[in-house]
């Protein structure tokens, strides 16, 4: 989907092999180590092409084989997660620079000398969404409060499930826009027809920044983002880590929960414990207008800048 994504904003797009080794099964670990080979050369024939002055590299073993390849040139690694995964801690060995969300990824890395706090970039077009004008972009009442549940860009399948049990419940009192993911879509469809306007859901929404700027209230897992989305709209929000990818989720919720500005909310629990937990925050709206205070306190809307300078002075 980043192709799709990347492309969509005019900027040119190449793809490269590439696969995980850690946590790979013997079966299929020659494999994965052909497609990082041929990442490596192919990633050669890029930069030889190109003839970048600087690097930025992010996310996970998709940036090994053109680390491999550009270890001559200079380079930016910036790390979205407070606690930074295997393939990140190996690129930072080689970076020039180290850009990083919040002050606490500082404990993750020796190469104290190279770290820049930059903050979570923003997308311009977030930026661009009030709170009157998202409303009226769902067609939703200024006088009923909204939740907003986000399970990522491909689902996230617990999350979907719990909603679907207490939607009809959700929208006697609450506007709800519910982005499923293309996972479950069809399933989603079927079982909402029924439940009326103040129920929108979306398989993948361009505009999320609509949602973020209308909600009251969010529900999703714990990805990097929620480091800079949130605490610029100064969303208040129930955190579900992603429990096959806990230890990373869950320290960046924690980030969070130990700021007031979100709730822990297990996988395991959601069934049992969402309405509950909903329940009791939307009737105490002095506690919701606090973790939004705490949530906004967070906010670094110029990061996306931070790392612009970091790379202007590479080159």
């Amino acid at each position: 989907m980043e192709k799709a994504l990347v492309e969509r904003v005019g900027l040119p797009y190449k793809a490269i092999p590439a696969a995980g080794v850690h946590g790979i099964s013997l079966k299929k670990l020659p494999g994965n180590l052909l497609r990082l080979w041929k990442g490596y050369w192919k990633s050669r024939r890029l930069l030889k092409e190109f003839d970048p002055d600087v690097l930025l590299f992010t996310g996970g073993y998709v940036a090994i084989p053109m680390a491999a390849a550009g270890l001559r040139r200079r380079s930016v690694l910036f790390v979205p997660d407070i606690e930074p995964g295997l393939a990140l801690k190996v690129l930072a060995r080689f970076a020039s620079r180290i850009a990083i969300s919040v002050e606490d990824s500082r404990r993750f890395f020796r190469q104290e000398e190279k770290i820049t706090v930059t903050g979570y970039p923003l997308r311009e077009d977030l930026k661009k969404w009030q709170r009157p004008e998202a409303l009226a972009y769902f067609g939703f009442d200024p006088q009923v409060r909204t939740i907003l549940f986000l399970g990522g860009s491909s689902g996230a399948r617990s999350i979907n499930q719990a909603v679907l049990e207490i939607a009809s419940q959700l929208t006697q009192n609450y506007q709800v826009i519910h982005l499923t993911g293309h996972l479950d879509w069809d399933l989603i469809q079927q079982q909402t027809r029924a439940l009326g306007p103040r129920y929108q859901a979306f398989p993948y929404l361009h505009e999320v920044g609509a949602a973020l700027a209308c909600a009251d209230l969010v529900v999703s897992r714990a990805g990097a983002s929620i480091l800079g989305e949130y605490p610029y709209f100064g969303l208040p929000a129930v955190l579900v880590p992603y429990p096959y990818a806990w230890k990373y989720q869950k320290v960046n919720a924690d980030y969070l929960v130990d700021r007031g500005a979100a709730l822990l909310l297990e996988d395991r629990s959601l069934k049992t414990n969402l309405l509950p937990l909903l329940t009791e925050l939307m009737n105490e709206p002095e506690r919701l207008a606090a973790m939004s205070a705490a949530m906004r306190a967070l906010s670094n809307p110029d990061a996306a800048l931070a790392i612009a300078d970091l790379l202007l002075e590479m080159a």
